[in-house]
């Protein structure tokens, strides 16, 4: 929603990081853990997307998930630093 300041327009509109069109089929994501919802599980990627939320695929076997995931549950994988130090 724009906002109006001193001559400037500010727009402060959030954009969800998780909307289907940043995270295409075949995107490698992690899914927020059921148990502890502050950890998120890797080994994922979208299988597709509708108004019910994402279909993920299990990276290791390829099986598609029975559930589908919210889209607050859902992140693009975050890649550890290759630095080990």
């Amino acid at each position: 929603m724009p906002v109006q300041t001193a001559g400037a327009t500010i727009d402060r509109t959030v954009e969800r990081a998780t909307s289907p069109e940043r995270l295409p089929e075949g995107t490698v994501v992690e899914v927020r853990t059921k148990m502890d919802a502050r950890r998120w599980a890797k080994g994922f990627e979208v299988a597709g997307f509708n108004a019910d939320g994402f279909l993920l695929r299990r990276v290791s076997d390829k099986v598609i998930m029975p559930v589908r995931f919210a889209a607050d549950d859902v992140r693009k994988e975050r890649r550890r630093s290759q630095w080990w130090y």
